[in-house]
C-alpha cells in the first residue's frame, strides 16, 4: 500500500514503534543507513513487541539504492522546510513517505532533489521544532491511508 522510509533514523524504540504501524496498517518499512543502532537493539525489539513478522523491513545503504530497488511512483518526504501541510495532498497507492532522522531531519541535498510540492509539513504550533518521529509517522500515514477508504481494515 504505502512505503515508509526512514533515512538514517538514530533511536530505536521509535523504529520499533514505526514497525508496529507498519504492521498494523500495511506498510513496508525502509531503513536508509547508516541506522544508529541494531536491527536486534533490545529497545527496538521492546517497543516492536512481535509485530516485526508481520511487516517487511528492507534496510538500504541509500535514498537512491531505494529508489533503484523499489521503484516508487513517488517520494513525498516530511520536514519541518515543508511548504506543502500533508493534509493537501492527494495521496496515492504505492506512495514512498519519507522522514528524516530524530536528531538531523533530512538532509539538505535530499530535500533540495525533490519537487517542491512533494515536501510535506506538519502543522505546528510556532517555537516548536518538531514531533517525534513515529507521531509524524503515524500522522501522515494514517492520513495517506484514510484516503485510501483504510482499504483492508477491520472496523
Amino acid at each position: 500500500m504505502f512505503q515508509i522510509v526512514l533515512h538514517q533514523p538514530k533511536i530505536p524504540p521509535n523504529t520499533g514503534n514505526i514497525i508496529r504501524l507498519c504492521a498494523n496498517s500495511g506498510a513496508g518499512l525502509h531503513l536508509i543507513g547508516p541506522l544508529g543502532f541494531e536491527l536486534e537493539d533490545k529497545k527496538l525489539i521492546r517497543a516492536g513487541l512481535d509485530y516485526r513478522e508481520f511487516t517487511s523491513v528492507h534496510v538500504y545503504a541509500s535514498l537512491e539504492e531505494f529508489i533503484a530497488n523499489e521503484k516508487p511512483p513517488r517520494v513525498l518526504a516530511c520536514s519541518k522546510f515543508g511548504g506543502r501541510p500533508y493534509h493537501t495532498v492527494a495521496f496515492e497507492r504505492g506512495d514512498a513517505l519519507l522522514f528524516g532522522s530524530e536528531t538531523e531531519g533530512l538532509p539538505d541535498h535530499i530535500r533540495e532533489g525533490l519537487p517542491a510540492e512533494h515536501l510535506l509539513r506538519i502543522p505546528m504550533l510556532p517555537d516548536n521544532r518538531s514531533l517525534n518521529l513515529s507521531n509524524a509517522v503515524a500522522v501522515v500515514l494514517y492520513e495517506a491511508w484514510r484516503q485510501q477508504g483504510f482499504e483492508g481494515a477491520i472496523f
